[in-house]
This record gives structure tokens, sequence and C-alpha cells, in this order.
């Protein structure tokens, strides 16, 4: 089976994002019926509200669309020991929603703070909690049959390569191994794949553009205005390597899931039916498929 077989995307692919100001917010009919239209067998929750929060409701919706759900991003904080309660409750609720939905994989994003806060240094004893946080988190995904993931990200707790570095010397848990937040936090995608195939768990393929990350880096931008300025522009069109990390994992024995999203934010009108995020996702399956050619040969 190529790895194209495993290729699910995410409503972000199609601007849809709960960050005010972000963009235009796509229908759920027109986002959905676009991603069956491309062939995409599975897709990530999104935004909290976007889709139907009932499982049964969610299941429905997607099953109009041949649509499996792969995946959510759950925001949690795991380094402050008195939050622990909560973070228990709000993952236990969400694997049970992601269990009843039928998903594969609970995305932890170790937020600064349930408002995002600024991100900070953490102390030794913070790190030491949210390895153990990791670990209980892992419990609870196990439980309800799900994969727990690591989601290293722009303004978490994990970003830079040397946060990402401490979690793998220091924890069990998997990682998303998103290839553009790798990158914006100064760690080569490639070389994680390389060096550390076996604590891959789920991919999210997207490219970067360094000068906008450089940008944002800086502090000059925010996220969404580096969503806005381009920062993820379609696959093969910036300055990431994606072939060479999707062949390491394959030659690895990597055999999850990857993801397309790439965030994009709509600004300006509404675009008309077929155009739009259709052409960029288009543009990245395209390029997708033709690495897939390239591999086989």
């Amino acid at each position: 089976m190529g790895f194209m077989d495993r290729m699910a995307t995410a409503p972000i692919s199609w601007g849809i994002c709960e960050v005010p100001g972000w963009g235009i917010q796509l229908p759920v009919e027109r986002v959905l019926s676009e991603m069956a239209e491309m062939g995409f067998p599975a897709t990530e929750l999104g935004s909290e509200g976007y889709l139907p929060s009932s499982p049964a409701e969610l299941r429905s919706v997607l099953d109009a669309h041949d649509l499996d759900l792969l995946a959510a991003f759950v925001p949690l904080v795991v380094h402050d020991p008195d939050e622990a309660d909560e973070t228990i409750r709000q993952a236990t609720d969400m694997a049970k929603r992601l269990r009843e939905a039928g998903a594969t994989y609970f995305n932890t994003a170790p937020v600064t703070s349930w408002a995002w806060d600024a991100r900070r240094p953490l102390s030794d004893a913070e790190w030491s909690h949210a390895m153990k946080m990791f670990a209980r988190i892992e419990e609870i995904a196990d439980a309800h049959g799900l994969i727990q993931v690591l989601h290293e990200h722009v303004g978490t707790i994990v970003e830079t390569k040397e946060e990402i570095q401490r979690v793998v010397d220091n924890s069990d848990i998997r990682f998303v191994l998103d290839t553009a937040h790798f990158a914006v936090g100064g760690y080569d995608p490639a070389d994680f794949a390389m060096h550390h195939a076996d604590r891959v768990g789920l991919v999210h393929i997207k490219d970067a553009d360094l000068d906008v990350a450089k940008r944002l880096n800086a502090g000059e931008i925010t996220l969404m205005e580096a969503v806005q300025a381009g920062i993820f522009p379609t696959v093969g069109q910036g300055d990431l390597d994606i072939d060479r990390v999707i062949s390491l994992l394959e030659e690895n024995g990597y055999s999850g899931w990857y993801v397309l999203e790439q965030d994009i934010a709509i600004t300006g009108e509404e675009p008309g039916v077929g155009e739009g995020p259709i052409e960029d996702v288009q543009k990245s399956v395209n390029y997708l498929r033709g690495l897939e050619v390239r591999l086989a040969a």
C-alpha cells in the first residue's frame, strides 16, 4: 500500500480555524464535499465547534461524505500540577468522544495555559510534571483504544528543537511529525525521521517558507499573520525537503497515517465553488502523487 492510501486531511487546509480574524470560514457541507471529491478517506476534527461535538452527529455528517474521523488536536496543560485534575478530566472526556466517533489518534497539544498565554521558560519541576502527565494521558488514550501523539506546535511548551529533544530523552510519547512546525522550531524534520523514526506516530505534511518563519520567530508577526503571509505554501513550493522526510519514513517501515494539513487563511472575498483552498490542496496532492510514483520507481 502506497503512502497516499494513508493520506488524510484537515479542515485547516480549507482555512477553518477558531482564532478570531483568521479569515472566512467556509460552510461544513462545502468543505467535506471537497474533501470527498478529492478522494481523502479521513479528516482530522479541526477547530472545536466547527464539526458536531456529539459523536453520533459527527459520524452521521462524516458518513454522508464517506469520510472517517482520524484524529483531533487536544490542547492540554501538562506542566502545571495545579491543573492536573482538570487536564485529566478534559483528556478523558475528549478520549471518550473520539472513541465513540471512531477516531484513531489523540493529538496532545501541550499549551501554556487554557487561554494559550505567551510562552515562558519552564522549571525542571514543571518539565518533570509534564513527562508524568504525558504518561498519564497515554493511559487514558490507550484505555479508549486511541494512539496518543504529541503535537509540537508554535506557541506551546514544546516548540523548539531543544524542547522536542527534551521530550524524546525523558518520555516514551510518540510525536506528530509536523514537518513545518518542526522546521519553524529549528528541528530538521528529515533529521528527526532519520534518527527517531520509532517515535513517529502520525505525520502532518506541510511545506514552509523559512523567510516568513524567521519573522515569526523574531516576534515581528503572529502565527495568524504568518499564515496570511504564506508561511505554509503548497507542498513542493516551500523550503522543506518533503520528499526526503517521506522517503526516510517509508524506508524505515512507517505504516501510520499522513495528514495533508496545509494551514491557510481565506482573506478577501469568499472563493467560488471549485476555487480557493481546493485548488491549493489539489496542487499538493498532485505533488505527493508524483512523489509516490518516484519512490516506487
